[in-house]
């Protein structure tokens, strides 16, 4: 079951103007490492919530949150424009 590992303080703002909150999710495999990916849930709700495929794979949930503590905000815009692809 896919938990919250971190919530950004920075926001991603649109072309359209959409602000959204930018948030990793992870779960845990089978063997124990988890997977990672990034959410991106518009604040006004006017827009669907964005997702990114798996961005990382880490060993274990700790490892994943320090990961996610650690993006930058050129990452997330990146991850952004991955996720508005794959809608």
């Amino acid at each position: 079951m896919p938990e919250l590992i971190h919530q950004h303080a920075e926001r991603i703002v649109d072309l359209n103007g959409v602000t959204y909150d930018v948030f990793v999710y992870g779960e845990s495999r089978k063997d124990g490492t988890w997977r990672g990916w990034i959410e991106f849930h518009p604040v006004t709700g006017v827009a669907p919530v964005l997702r990114t495929d798996q961005e990382t794979s880490q060993p274990d949930k700790n490892a994943l949150a320090y990961w996610a503590s650690g993006l930058e905000p050129v990452y997330l815009e990146g991850a952004f424009e991955r996720a508005r692809a794959i809608k």
